[in-house]
């Protein structure tokens, strides 16, 4: 075979390899996102731990409610929400583009015991607020172990999730959610440790995390939810 032949070839296996891997990984999410839909509604019950700078929040119980497709509800105890403004969506279906998205193959890594299938989302639009979402998938569970989250308005926040007793519906015993402290927006009700302006607030934030860990107790799945429970 001819030198310029062979390029063909290994060209053309090339392209053939990357298309078959686009379509594995596009499948893939699918399957993921198939086991989180066979969760209609939950109501979940746990404690709730907050690391952001400056913020007395000591740990208390929180009560979430979810309905499918996009409904959710976060409630401390005192009716205090600890979350920024981004990081309402730390429900899992919305960590997946559900549709017009471009799926790619970044390759393994082990996420503590586990091996996970790097996969990044790309939306195919520019109205989508989601700008990239990078999932660590276990394929063998159809688990999501970590998700970072760019986006256009609240900046990026990373999700991971430890699963125990409800990973058959996909759901977390725990969730571990990080996001930039600076573009965090304090709740009414939260104590500061120190009196200031807001722009000193947001300038000594800079550089800083927030941290919110949320450790589930209990689920109540498909149980059914009132749409006046969200308003």
């Amino acid at each position: 075979m001819k030198p310029f032949k062979i390029v063909i070839v290994i060209f053309l296996f090339a392209c053939i390899s990357t298309k078959v891997s686009a379509q594995d990984v596009t499948a893939l999410v699918m399957k993921v996102k198939n086991k989180l839909d066979q969760v209609n509604d939950y109501t979940a019950e746990g404690k709730m731990k907050t690391d952001i700078a400056f913020i007395k929040a000591p740990v208390g119980g929180v009560k979430v409610f979810y309905k499918k497709p996009n409904k959710f509800k976060l409630q401390r105890n005192g009716g205090i929400s600890v979350l920024p403004k981004g990081g309402v969506s730390i429900n899992i279906g919305n960590m997946i583009v559900t549709t017009g998205f471009t799926a790619i193959d970044a390759g393994v890594v082990d996420i503590g015991k586990v091996k996970t299938r790097i996969i990044k989302l790309l939306p195919n639009g520019d109205n989508n607020d989601i700008i990239l979402s990078t999932l660590y998938i276990d394929e063998a569970n159809l688990l999501i172990i970590k998700s970072i989250t760019s986006t256009r308005e609240n900046g990026t926040y990373e999700m991971e999730m430890r699963y125990g007793k409800f990973a058959e519906y996909g759901l977390p015993d725990k969730v571990l959610f990080s996001f930039n402290a600076k573009d965090y927006k304090l709740p009414k009700g939260i104590t500061l440790e120190f009196e200031d302006t807001d722009q000193a607030t947001k300038d000594k934030l800079k550089g800083k995390k927030g941290r919110v860990e949320i450790t589930y107790s209990a689920y109540e799945i498909n149980k059914g939810i009132a749409d006046s429970v969200f308003k």
